[in-house]
């Protein structure tokens, strides 16, 4: 069996002597695994890093084979970036919430598609908030989308006056509005307006902070609690730096769950 497909290296590691072990998200053949045959070689430093974008073709006797890989590089975000420690602690981080949660090949396009726009968008100034869209579309890729659209008490839709959606219920992922969700606002997560077409407040800072803390909860609790696995140590990393480098407070802690 053979096929050839575009990728995204999630994760690679040595496996005997002289083989790597490379996990890549392929766009039509989904989280693949295979052998690289030479793969710790000098050839293939920086081909494999994280988030680097690779043509492969993968073969194997049979479809339910580990198998092995032929990588030709394309094009290396982690290497635009040595010198930019946040920017690539993003790219490592969505490569490892990847590698960690979706299922072995099955086909995610859109998420293919997805990953390569946030790459691409690293350049700008506002690829924080990028990022955080991205770990939204990544929750609804693995089944908990959050909903965004309407209050959960009222049924009022984004954008109505004065009571703007601005929380979300930490159980059930569903946004709440400013008058329903205010006796109970300790215990909601606070609802970033550009996730729902409002922009920034001030330069933005916050807000970011305030959707990587919203996304963060349903990672941890809705996706890798259900698999009894820890949220990557990649992802939190992001999170630190990205906190350090705004001089805004440390942590994130989660809310306590609401039956909003």
């Amino acid at each position: 069996m053979e096929w050839t497909d575009d990728a995204i290296v999630l994760s690679s590691r040595p496996f005997g002597d002289t083989a790597a072990l490379v996990v890549a998200l392929t766009r039509e053949h989904g989280r693949h695994a295979g052998v690289l045959h030479g793969g710790q070689s000098q050839r293939y430093r920086g081909v494999l890093e994280p988030g680097a974008q690779v043509a492969v073709r993968w073969r194997a006797r049979t479809a339910d084979q580990l198998g092995t890989w032929t990588v030709e590089p394309v094009r290396s975000p982690a290497g635009l970036y040595l010198d930019d420690p946040l920017r690539l602690a993003a790219i490592v981080a969505a490569a490892a919430l990847m590698d960690a949660v979706l299922a072995e090949r099955e086909a995610h396009p859109g998420l293919y598609d997805a990953t390569l726009a946030l790459f691409q968008a690293l350049d700008l100034d506002i690829w924080p908030a990028i990022y955080v869209r991205w770990e939204v579309g990544l929750l609804e890729e693995v089944g908990f989308g959050l909903d965004l659209t309407q209050c959960a008490s009222t049924g009022q839709p984004v954008g109505t006056p004065n009571d703007q959606l601005a929380y979300v219920s930490p159980r059930t992922g569903r946004a709440v509005s400013l008058s329903a969700g205010e006796p109970y606002r300790d215990k909601l997560l606070p609802l970033p307006g550009f996730l729902i077409g409002l922009g920034f407040q001030g330069g933005g800072e916050e807000d970011v902070a305030a959707g990587l803390r919203l996304t963060g909860h349903f990672l941890e609790r809705h996706v890798f609690a259900q698999r009894h696995a820890e949220v990557p140590p990649a992802r939190q990393r992001l999170v630190e730096r990205y906190l350090r480098a705004n001089n805004l407070p440390g942590g994130l802690p989660a809310a306590e769950p609401q039956e909003t």
